[in-house]
């Protein structure tokens, strides 16, 4: 029994739901950033269900899932170290008070 592609697009569109809703209604950084990581990580669910449904015999859609991986990891890397940066400074990460450059 196989698991038909629908269901991992249904999957894909929920968590991408969930992970827009995260950045446009939080104030929190961290919050944001883990709306981004979710609507990269439905990215993958979408790229690996085509995949496998599609060309399974060609490697090329996990290829493109471990680029999209590494990338989130990057910008989880670069993001956290930014928002530390920015506490040590202003003492909060609220988005709401980051609106100058220098403060």
């Amino acid at each position: 029994m196989t698991i038909p592609l629908t269901w991992y697009l249904i999957l894909s569109a929920a968590l991408f739901a969930i992970g827009l809703f995260g950045v446009l209604a939080r104030r929190n950084a961290i919050a944001i950033l883990i709306g981004v990581e979710l609507m990269l990580n439905a990215v993958n669910v979408n790229i690996l269900a085509f995949w496998r449904y599609i060309r399974p015999d060609d490697p090329s859609g996990q290829v493109f899932a471990i680029i999209v991986l590494t990338v989130a990891a990057a910008e989880a890397a670069v993001g956290l170290a930014l928002f530390i940066s920015i506490y040590r400074t202003r003492r909060s990460i609220n988005v709401d008070h980051l609106d100058a450059l220098k403060g």
